[in-house]
């Protein structure tokens, strides 16, 4: 899966699962106060991704992740370790 598919699937869901408002989903955007996150929705969204991408997210990894790209990235990266085994 390339980094555009990924950016496609990431938006879609957090634009259903999340009520993100398309236009606010930037690159540079943070994250956290641009969807408005609390401690549930995190939880929430490691099983989004586990669904989507199909890896084991550790919530940990969240800490480093401020904006979509640091959250793109992450995900890029974790569905090519998958890839790769």
């Amino acid at each position: 899966m390339d980094i555009n598919n990924i950016i496609a699937v990431t938006n879609k869901f957090l634009v259903e699962e999340f009520e993100a408002n398309p236009e606010a989903i930037t690159p540079e955007a943070n994250m956290k106060s641009t969807l408005d996150l609390d401690s549930l929705d995190y939880i929430d969204m490691v099983v989004v991704i586990e669904d989507n991408f199909g890896f084991k997210v550790n919530p940990e990894d969240f800490q480093a992740i401020v904006t979509f790209q640091d959250f793109y990235g992450y995900v890029a990266s974790r569905v090519q370790q998958k890839e790769l085994v």
